[in-house]
């Protein structure tokens, strides 16, 4: 149920969401639309209340993703020069007209052949593909390679999934033993994704971020301040 409230000068539209939670829960997303949950029982009066008192954290979330969005790159015509992040390198692309659809790469180039020169949403197809087969090949090798130092706490490799997420580079199912990882990776330099993969594996130790979380990832990977700092820099698009 869409909803309107006034935040200081500013009318901001939210979206209340009737279930059967215990507190009133806020979110707001980076397209700045925002969701608010609430038990069928709480009245509508509690609920603007409880918006009210957010407003100052309300008000700054939707500056920040403002600036995000603004400072996002323009949609790609997949032409040549174009450039292509490929694990933090900037590729550059080059176009031709071919009998079958695929990519090659031959840094610091990527090579994109397709059946018809004027269709974007092909390019965008196949292009899209090939990175998302990137990040799997790539993840998948890497957590190959460190899963033997987690074993003891995980008896059996993990599920790996993929998935496009908005907030998050990656997540960890302990329970199910399934790690999940943002195809936004494509990103990041090598050394973000290997931090996002240590972090995800560590969850099979510590399943929060307790201090006993970051000791643990220290361990594995005594430098990850520092790559976290750097994929913080790393945009999720």
């Amino acid at each position: 149920m869409i909803k309107y409230i006034k935040l200081l000068d500013r009318e901001i539209e939210y979206d209340l969401q009737r279930k059967r939670v215990k507190n009133i829960n806020l979110r707001i997303k980076p397209d700045k639309s925002i969701t608010v949950s609430a038990n069928p029982r709480v009245p509508e009066n509690r609920i603007e209340k409880f918006i009210l008192e957010k407003q100052e954290f309300i008000l700054r979330a939707l500056e920040k993703y403002g600036k995000m969005q603004k400072s996002l790159p323009k949609p790609k015509q997949y032409i040549d020069g174009e450039t292509i992040k490929v694990f933090g390198q900037d590729l550059s692309l080059k176009v031709f007209l071919a009998k079958k659809n695929h990519v090659e790469k031959d840094e610091p180039f990527i090579y994109l052949y397709v059946k018809d020169l004027n269709d974007i949403s092909i390019k965008k197809k196949v292009l899209d593909k090939w990175l998302y087969n990137q990040v799997k090949e790539t993840v998948i090798r890497i957590c190959e390679k460190v899963y033997p130092l987690f074993k003891n706490y995980c008896s059996d490799f993990p599920t790996i999934k993929f998935r496009k997420m908005t907030s998050r580079w990656g997540s960890c199912n302990f329970v199910h033993k399934i790690l999940t990882f943002n195809y936004a990776l494509i990103n990041a330099p090598i050394e973000c994704v290997k931090y996002v993969i240590y972090h995800e594996f560590t969850h099979f130790i510590e399943p929060n971020h307790s201090r006993k979380f970051y000791l643990a990832l220290a361990i594995f990977l005594p430098d990850y301040k520092e790559r976290k700092k750097r994929l913080q820099k790393v945009l999720i698009i």
